[in-house]
């Protein structure tokens, strides 16, 4: 107690110590998983140039775009898959990202309550179907339809496009691209769902607080929102396209010639190499395969990378405009 103070002298309590090692293992651990797939990305790239290495040597890049593969003759080119793994993968996204989108603004915007769960339940489960059960039901279901039906009217209507000037046999690169785009529907529509839902409610009632309708609301305030969520659905979507295998086997016809029409038998990269990677293999053959999957794999990433930095300037010139 001191002098003309009645209360006594307090001492504040000392704070209790508290041990860093948890931060420390805790720490320690996400960068041993950062190092475990920073270090597994580098072996997979590592064991397909020293798998590609002697194709490499032989053809160098014009491997890329030569349109020939003949392992008796020694002739090795990717073009032709690479040309089925573009269109295909393309003509399928181009289908998937509007069905896609407008399945996720229903479900978040329009759906009641009741009808919410069990079709993103449904969408869900389309997702994880195995690709070979897509590749069954393609080459059972959808084949027949295609050649007797659709590609007959295309052929009848589109023909002067230069696009549908084929014998229609539904075992082509059109009927490949729609199975993708069945595949990647749930993807594209899963993930914008997420990021639709994650708009803040102020963005939508601050719409329609200026008398926007439904539309303009989800053109104004919604979709600029979610754009990042959106792209990135649908890369992923697009990304499950370039390396589907199984599905495409079945229903694209396996010919490795430079396509000029959608009804036509194509190939692409992944069914390539399950074609013929378990054939009897010449010495130049296998590698060449390796050098498929090297280049497949460069064409996701320079993809990916393509898309992040668009929705980065994107995403720049929004902030500008704001400014």
């Amino acid at each position: 107690m001191t002098p003309g103070n009645p209360f006594p002298a307090t001492v504040p309590p000392r704070p209790p110590r508290i041990s860093k090692w948890g931060d420390r293992i805790y720490l320690a651990l996400l960068l041993l998983a950062t190092a475990g797939v920073v270090a597994l990305m580098v072996a997979l790239v590592a064991v397909l140039v020293n798998g590609s290495g002697l194709a490499f040597k032989a053809f160098g890049f014009s491997y890329i775009w030569g349109y020939y593969w003949n392992p008796e003759n020694g002739v090795y080119g990717l073009g032709p898959a690479i040309q089925g793994t573009l269109i295909t993968s393309a003509i399928a996204l181009l289908i998937a990202v509007p069905l896609g989108l407008g399945a996720a603004i229903f479900l978040t915007q329009q759906a009641p309550a009741w009808l919410r769960a069990p079709v993103g339940q449904l969408i869900e489960l389309l997702a994880a179907i195995p690709s070979i059960v897509y590749g069954f039901w393609g080459l059972i279901i959808l084949v027949p339809i295609m050649a007797k039906v659709v590609e007959p009217r295309l052929i009848k209507y589109l023909g002067w496009t230069g696009l549908f000037n084929a014998t229609p046999i539904g075992i082509d690169i059109l009927t490949a691209s729609l199975v993708l785009s069945v595949m990647v529907i749930p993807t594209v529509t899963a993930i914008s769902r997420d990021s639709i839902a994650a708009v803040p409610r102020s963005q939508k009632e601050a719409a329609l607080a200026i008398g926007a309708t439904d539309w303009e609301v989800t053109r104004h305030a919604i979709l600029p929102y979610a754009r990042s969520g959106i792209v990135a659905g649908a890369v992923l979507g697009l990304g499950r396209a370039l390396g589907e295998t199984m599905a495409v086997l079945f229903v694209i016809g396996n010919h490795t010639v430079i396509v000029n029409s959608l009804l036509a038998q194509g190939q692409t990269i992944p069914s390539l190499i399950a074609n013929v990677w378990f054939e009897n293999n010449t010495t130049l053959e296998r590698p060449a395969l390796v050098y498929a999957a090297l280049v497949l794999l460069v064409i996701t990433l320079a993809i990916n990378l393509g898309a992040r930095l668009v929705l980065t300037r994107s995403q720049a010139g929004r902030g500008a405009a704001a400014e």
